[in-house]
């Protein structure tokens, strides 16, 4: 009997490892798919391969989509410099996105008639990949066993073990996902209300107390140098990266509303992103208007949320995405930054398209385009609205 062919979403964990034997031997042709945003190491990659095998796979792949999750997300995410909730880069989230989109276009081109995910019933992610699962191939079957079949970790364990599979599959203390743009860490403390985590949580301890100073080059809202270093975005996030990530900076707990209705909460570790994030944000503050930078927020906020809750094939973002690329048209220049212990101070930037020109005058100093009768006038006339009101409605 022909067996069915099936497109999984494997990550090497214990749900996905799960969904892969128990599929393979269920009449499945079962190609197991692994999507990297940034957080896989080619000693990893190696690993996950042969655990797949172990577990019955028809073929691996691993797709390197690091370039990609810059071009399509990334990039309008330091556009808009999204912060979920004021907090949260959006690290796991948006690279959610990409490894949807990814893995059903891998299995229209095997001619996979099922997509397979070891998302549970009470998460985010089953979310989103059902979400763009249905969008990009509504004919795709698509098969979720442990959501399914509400299996437990113990479940799980014991079938494998019947199957001659007897990994150690302890679970670890914090759950770490590492991506291009952050790091979530989930433990136990972060389903209470009140506990931190530990120091010992985060991937990356502290290794340097020396501050450092670094300049970040900008060119249309892209980050295109680090010090004198020029190269592609990716890489200069990167190199950002490893540099700040021996201080420490970038940590924090996120609280948010999942959407599936209930509050979570969840810490990461996310210092390249965050730096950019608010170096971005400075240069802009000197380079757009005001409306310019109002209008950005608003529809920034609303890109984010949209983008974390998986709606990110609606036209709508895309529309958003060429109003940011248009907004970034002047956001070019310098921002310098000094690197400190769990922290990053923005000193200032350099521009050519700087609106503080000091020909116009400055900041509660001097003026030198306009007169005091003409500031008098100003200040009179936008009074206007407020004034009557108040002579109206004010009780005697």
């Amino acid at each position: 009997m022909k067996k069915e062919t099936l497109v999984l979403a494997y990550s090497g964990g214990l749900d996905t490892s799960y969904s892969l034997k128990k599929l393979s031997l269920d009449n499945y042709e079962v190609h197991a798919v692994s999507v990297n945003t940034g957080g896989f190491s080619e000693k990893e990659i190696d690993t996950i391969e042969a655990k797949a095998y172990q577990m019955g796979a028809f073929t691996y792949q691993n797709i390197n989509a690091i370039k990609t999750f810059y071009k399509k997300i990334v990039k309008y995410l330091l556009f808009g410099n999204v912060l979920k909730n004021n907090t949260y880069p959006l690290s796991v989230s948006a690279e959610r996105i990409i490894q949807a989109i990814e893995i059903v276009r891998y299995a229209k081109k095997v001619g996979a008639k099922y997509i397979a995910h070891g998302s549970t019933g009470a998460g985010n992610d089953q979310v989103r990949f059902d979400l763009i699962f249905q969008v990009m191939a509504p004919k795709i079957k698509i098969v979720t066993l442990i959501r399914d079949n509400e299996l437990s970790r113990e479940d799980e364990i014991e079938y494998l073990k019947t199957q001659g599979i007897d990994i150690p599959w302890e679970k670890a203390q914090y759950s770490i996902n590492q991506g291009l743009w952050g790091t979530s860490v989930g433990g136990a403390e972060t389903l209470t209300s009140h506990l931190p985590l530990p120091d010992s949580a985060y991937p990356n301890p502290l290794k340097e107390n020396e501050p450092l100073r670094v300049k970040l080059q900008f060119e249309k809202g892209e980050l295109v140098g680090l010090n004198e270093n020029k190269s592609d975005a990716v890489s200069l996030i990167q190199q950002l990266q490893e540099l700040a990530q021996k201080y420490a900076i970038g940590r924090d707990i996120h609280v948010g509303d999942t959407i599936i209705g209930i509050k979570g909460r969840v810490g990461f570790e996310a210092a390249a992103p965050l730096i950019l994030i608010k170096a971005h944000h400075l240069l802009e503050k000197h380079t757009l208007s005001k409306w310019q930078q109002y209008q950005k927020e608003q529809l920034a906020n609303f890109y984010g949320m949209q983008l974390h809750e998986g709606h990110y094939l609606d036209p709508a973002l895309r529309d958003i995405e060429a109003f940011m690329e248009s907004s970034q048209e002047r956001v070019t220049g310098s921002v310098f930054v000094t690197l400190h212990p769990y922290r990053f101070e923005l000193l200032g930037i350099e521009s050519p398209f700087d609106l503080m020109q000091a020909e116009f005058g400055s900041y509660g100093e001097i003026n030198k385009g306009w007169t005091a009768t003409d500031a008098k006038g100003f200040i009179k006339l936008t009074s206007n609205a407020t004034k009557i009101y108040q002579h109206l409605n004010t009780d005697q």
